[in-house]
């Protein structure tokens, strides 16, 4: 590639430490390395991810995984042409670790600063693995996250709805708590649903019944809590019963996504693009039978679908070194002044969905 750029990025949002090195140009690139340390067992004793303690991890991790994603891609600092960084919304020390490792890389190495926006990463990701074309629809559905995206370019996102509660991830960990099954819950609870019946236990559909695209996650939680102590009157909870219990909850979770994807489908078709495709990523984009689900419905409403592999769809550095060669093509740079921000909608237009306080909506 004559005009490729070469991009070191950084990702410390929550509880993985990323770094990798993507070379190419907006809608054509590679990644060359992508290294990304997770945390799960510094955690696993408190239930969830305590945020002092990822923030010291990033600190301690992110000069190693730089290291490691230079020398993966058989590059220096000096083949680089500018340095990307999480800059928000995320857990504000870690995010900090990432903004001030960039800073130093960037200061020592005379290089570009790039701060990028966690969403906005994950948002693009089709365009660095499938050179996906503007416009299309993006389901980002994470443990903080859960929303709908209409990508309309690398700096033009409109939300068609999203969770008024808690993301789906965060549905599934505490689910898993509640039926005292190891974290990070997700893949518990699809491994538990695996050998379940889903019609044993009615869960809730929240806010099928109320139009458009908007979700809701935490009273199906309480439904499982609910449900799971009605059963332990009796002889306890076997393991069928969690077995159940889990395919009951699960089936709910893509009984919701399905739907409301069909309705956000529906609004993005109405803009009549020439290759409508809908794109999923996200921790949660793992779980097979919400892919299941969400295949169907863009099946049933002639689109494609696509979501990137495994490795790119929870958080890492590629997806960060990606959104940042967009926004270094378009000529865009940050200086030093570049600051750490726990809140940072992609739609800035949109009132926030979680509320928001002094710093403004969180998402």
């Amino acid at each position: 590639m004559s005009d490729a750029l070469t991009i070191l990025g950084l990702e410390s949002s929550c509880d993985d430490t990323g770094a990798a090195v993507v070379r190419g140009q907006p809608g054509k690139a590679q990644v060359l390395s992508s290294v990304v340390e997770g945390q799960t067992s510094l955690h696993a004793a408190f239930g969830g991810v305590v945020p002092e303690i990822a923030a010291r991890a990033h600190a301690e991790r992110l000069d190693d995984v730089v290291r490691q994603a230079l020398s993966q891609a058989g590059l220096g600092l000096r083949d680089l042409d500018g340095i990307a960084v999480t800059a928000g919304p995320g857990l504000i020390g870690g995010v900090m670790s990432g903004v001030m490792c960039a800073k130093g890389i960037a200061l020592g190495a005379g290089l570009p600063l790039i701060g990028v926006n966690h969403l906005a990463g994950h948002a693009l990701t089709p365009r660095l693995t499938d050179g996906a074309v503007f416009p299309y629809l993006m389901l980002l559905v994470s443990g903080g996250h859960c929303q709908f995206l209409l990508v309309r370019g690398p700096d033009e996102y409109r939300r068609l709805g999203g969770t008024i509660d808690d993301a789906p991830g965060e549905a599934f960990d505490k689910t898993a708590r509640l039926l005292a099954l190891p974290q990070p819950g997700g893949p518990s609870v699809e491994a538990e649903a695996r050998n379940g019946d889903a019609k044993r236990f009615r869960f809730p559909r929240p806010l099928l019944d109320r139009e458009g695209c908007d979700m809701s996650f935490s009273g199906l939680k309480t439904a499982v809590l609910r449900m799971r102590d009605q059963v332990m009157e009796g002889n306890g909870l076997r393991q069928q019963d969690r077995a159940d219990l889990c395919a009951g909850f699960q089936a709910a979770v893509v009984d919701v996504l399905a739907e409301k994807t069909r309705r956000a489908l529906a609004l993005y078709l109405a803009e009549n693009p020439a290759q409508p495709m809908l794109a999923v990523a996200g921790g949660v984009a793992a779980n097979k039978a919400i892919r299941a689900g969400l295949e169907t419905v863009c099946a049933d409403m002639h689109t494609a679908f696509t979501a990137p592999p495994l490795a790119l769809c929870t958080d890492n550095g590629a997806m960060i070194a990606y959104a940042g060669l967009e926004r270094f093509a378009r000529g865009e740079r940050d200086d030093m002044t570049l600051a750490a921000r726990p809140r940072w909608p992609l739609d800035r237009s949109s009132a926030g969905m979680l509320g928001g306080g002094r710093k403004g909506p969180k998402a």
